[in-house]
């Protein structure tokens, strides 16, 4: 077992022995317990032509499983007012459940039988399935979606990243129902699955119901989860102009950043922070408050196990498009020529690590922010490790990662035909 001491509280982590990784924190104040159940299987691990497969089983994992129908699982978790959902992401597959201390058994079982012995009944597929081609084709109406979608594409042409986690229309509609039973049984599996909870259990009862329960799950000796073997990505910026009937036009900056297991991560988090994190942010404030240029604007840096996108956008009035374009192309270009002050660049550390600090309050928060770290292969103490990085960021690391990443950006431009074609983009 590995423990890591908090300021709160206490991360315990034990292997069982057929592999299953179990984090638990004990918290007795509050009457709850949540879990997190990830396994290393997201989008990412799809063929290209199954595109949206791992959405599609997390749509369909609760609507039916071994002895009960989507409404009786329904009605199990109902009647005790918990929760139980699944969702998937890029590089993780996880199931959430939470509930009051003294359903946490029951409801744990209900998740291992859904796990382990899906049923992916044939008229849940075909509706999830027709559910998710609205949602595709709803985005196509979106301006920043559409944007968004453009400025991936264009970015990382055949890497898995490339893609929603809907697919698109094509993949998503060549799903079968032998698709999605094959995926599970490929990656559902516990040498491919960590179990974080927190709440009002101690250490030894959580591992002692996890091996109750999952214990006698073993994984086939025969075979292993293939390795993933991805397509080299490397920045070659282009433009994508979108003519499209709006009322503002939606731009977006994009550039080429690095993983979380990169020392450079850090830097990068911190100028994202910086430049588009909130109200007293440096976009929010030089681009909307001073200038008035735009209706929305911010950026983001999300954290992934292959390179990351670091990007920027803003929506504005179709008459200011030159203008806020050139504006923000700005902002990000002077963070290479000029170092951010000592005073903002320590804002922005006290923002992150604030906001951080707050993302820990609850059960579940707790429960999926340790669960993330492992299945991403971080480690529990990357806790620690974090909000040393962030603090350890000087003047000199921020200037050198802009000049190394923020260089040249891919731009995405949706809106009015007789906005966008105008605009310069040299």
């Amino acid at each position: 077992m590995t423990t890591i001491s908090l300021l709160k509280s206490t991360i315990n982590r034990t292997v069982l022995p057929n592999g299953i990784v179990v984090l638990s924190s004990e918290n007795s104040t509050c009457d709850i317990i949540a879990a997190r159940i990830f396994f290393r299987a997201g989008s990412c691990n799809e063929q290209p032509q199954q595109s949206g497969l791992s959405h599609l089983l997390s749509a369909v994992l609760t609507k039916g499983c071994s002895g009960l129908s989507s409404l009786e699982i329904a009605e199990q978790v109902e009647s005790v007012g918990a929760s139980l959902g699944a969702d998937t992401t890029p590089d993780y597959f996880l199931l959430s459940l939470k509930t009051v201390t003294a359903d946490f058994t029951e409801i744990l079982k209900l998740a291992a039988k859904i796990l382990r012995t899906p049923t992916f009944p044939q008229a849940e597929v075909e509706l999830e399935q027709r559910i998710a081609l609205q949602d595709i084709r709803s985005q196509k109406e979106q301006p920043f979606s559409v944007a968004f979608e453009k400025l991936r594409q264009a970015m990382y042409q055949n890497h898995p990243y490339s893609m929603s986690v809907l697919g698109n229309e094509t993949t998503m509609a060549s799903i079968s129902r032998d698709d999605i039973e094959e995926y599970h049984k490929t990656y559902f599996r516990p040498d491919n699955m960590v179990i974080s909870i927190a709440g009002k259990i101690t250490s030894d009862q959580a591992v002692a119901l996890v091996e109750d329960i999952f214990g006698d799950w073993e994984s086939p000796t025969e075979s292993k989860p293939p390795e993933l073997e991805l397509p080299d990505v490397s920045a070659a910026p282009q433009h994508q102009i979108t003519p499209q009937a709006t009322q503002q036009s939606i731009m977006m900056l994009g550039y080429l950043g690095t993983s979380v297991l990169s020392p450079d991560y850090a830097s990068l988090k911190l100028l994202s922070t910086y430049l588009g994190n909130g109200l007293s942010s440096r976009l929010f404030v030089e681009l909307r408050e001073k200038r008035g240029l735009a209706y929305d604007v911010s950026a983001f840096y999300p954290t992934r196990l292959f390179p990351a996108s670091f990007i920027v956008y803003m929506g504005t009035a179709p008459n200011n498009t030159s203008t806020a374009l050139a504006g923000l192309r700005k902002e990000v270009d002077l963070l290479s020529s000029k170092e951010i002050s000592e005073s903002a660049l320590t804002a922005a550390k006290n923002k992150i690590l604030g906001q951080y600090a707050l993302g820990k309050q609850t059960n579940a928060q707790i429960a999926q922010i340790y669960g993330w770290y492992e299945i991403l292969g971080l480690g529990i103490d990357f806790d620690r490790k974090f909000q040393e990085q962030i603090t350890a960021v000087t003047q000199e690391d921020a200037l050198a990662c802009a000049r190394k990443y923020l260089w040249e950006p891919y731009v995405s431009l949706v809106g009015q035909k007789e906005a966008v074609n105008t605009v310069s983009l040299v």
